[in-house]
């Protein structure tokens, strides 16, 4: 697994951004920015972490899991496919597991 500094080190870069520019959009110190993108700084606050995932548009709750800040779910295929693919109404526990066990074998096959 990617940490922390080595995810945002890489979204800064895919940005083309330099630590200075990205100081200036954020307000977070060039120095800050340096340690933590080094890992010095393993646990920075959910506002920083903010800040970098609006800047980078990454995910807020991927750089929280990365800084250790909350838990990750193994498998957020179920709350992904109520909250997004089936927002309108609410799946019952039998639809959402015959849904999983479909995407299940449609990448089993595609990997044949």
């Amino acid at each position: 697994m990617k940490t922390l500094g080595k995810t945002l080190k890489e979204a800064r870069e895919q940005n083309s951004l330099k630590l200075r520019q990205v100081e200036d959009a954020t307000g977070i110190s060039n120095a800050y920015l340096s340690q933590l993108e080094n890992d010095k700084i393993k646990n920075p606050s959910a506002n920083i972490l903010y800040k970098l995932s609006s800047l980078y548009n990454l995910e807020l709750n991927s750089l929280m899991a990365a800084s250790g800040a909350i838990k990750k779910k193994e498998d957020d295929t179920v709350s992904l496919l109520n909250s997004v693919a089936f927002s309108a109404e609410s799946l019952s526990k039998e639809e959402e597991e015959a849904l999983i066990e479909y995407l299940k074998f449609l990448r089993f096959s595609k990997k044949k």
